[in-house]
């Protein structure tokens, strides 16, 4: 089966999907909205049923392959909502202490591509904790539409300090060698920059197509940052300047990359909106910088 891309697609009705996924209408207001990009016997619901995740399509680590061992695992978290609940994953065959990295997904929980992404950050030899903020709600409810409807239920003030607790927990990990760095993806991207903002001892920070943080706590960062932006996202790109501007002035390390032409969520390859070259490019970026800051 050809697999679609967002070529496939007019750029208006990935505008509308872009707007649904992130709570912005809801699925009726998707439906009306792409009637009128509906063509050749193609209806609005066949659109969004194109573009939903396709999760055992996209797995390129399986659950029990022998390189990896991976777990879910449970911390409590008194500062947030009482208890942290992931997936830890690690290499089957680790020497020595390993670097640590936290996973935090998008708006839809602890789903299988996440959890995709924590078994290949094992087999680059790090220690990954892909945690779920749906946890206190159930969890991961096995359903896109359902997780999303979930999610803005969530005490957010709750769930950041869940986040700080993960990071921490990574940090004494026993197996780990102290250093720590954070990978977020859209919601978990906007994640990522507060993590920056409250941890001092935070190594390595990469946000792809994250919500910036305040400019007032940008002087607060100290890890090195690696950003990542897709060329066709004015939602989050609006925010730049001013985060670059903040970042310039406080002194902070970093680097960023906007990719020309992909969507926002472009590393994520288990929808349409995926663009390969620009997920391989920024995956390896990602990969080498973690290296550089969070070993040795």
């Amino acid at each position: 089966m050809t697999r679609l891309t967002a070529n496939d697609f007019h750029p208006e009705v990935l505008k509308l999907f872009d707007r649904y996924v992130h709570g912005l209408t809801d699925r009726r207001g998707f439906l009306e909205g792409a009637k009128k990009f509906a063509a050749g016997g193609v209806g609005a619901g066949a659109l969004l049923e194109a573009l939903n995740p396709r999760f055992a399509e996209a797995e390129q680590v399986t659950k029990d392959d022998p390189r990896i061992v991976g777990k879910f695992v449970e911390y409590p978290s008194p500062e947030g909502y009482g208890t942290v609940k992931g997936y830890l994953v690690e290499p089957a065959k680790a020497q020595g202490k390993l670097p640590t990295v936290l996973v935090v997904h998008e708006n839809r929980g602890l789903n299988p591509h996440i959890e995709d992404i924590a078994r290949r950050l094992a087999l680059d030899n790090f220690i990954a904790f892909a945690p779920d903020a749906l946890a206190p709600l159930g969890g991961y409810p096995g359903d896109e539409d359902k997780a999303r409807e979930l999610f803005p239920k969530l005490d957010q003030a709750k769930t950041r300090k869940d986040f700080i607790l993960a990071a921490r927990v990574l940090k004494a990990l026993p197996e780990g060698n102290g250093k720590v760095g954070v990978v977020g993806f859209c919601y978990g991207g906007g994640v990522a920059n507060y993590l920056a903002t409250q941890l001092p001892d935070l190594a390595a920070a990469v946000p792809f197509y994250g919500a910036q943080p305040p400019a007032e706590d940008v002087a607060k960062i100290k890890a090195a940052l690696l950003i990542h932006y897709a060329g066709n996202d004015d939602r989050i790109n609006a925010g730049w300047p001013a985060y670059e501007a903040a970042l310039k002035a406080a002194g902070v390390k970093y680097e960023a990359f906007i990719y020309t032409g992909v969507q926002h969520g472009f590393n994520n390859d288990t929808t349409p909106r995926f663009d390969a070259t620009a997920a391989k490019l920024a995956w390896s970026r990602t990969i080498d910088f973690f290296n550089a800051h969070l070993r040795g």
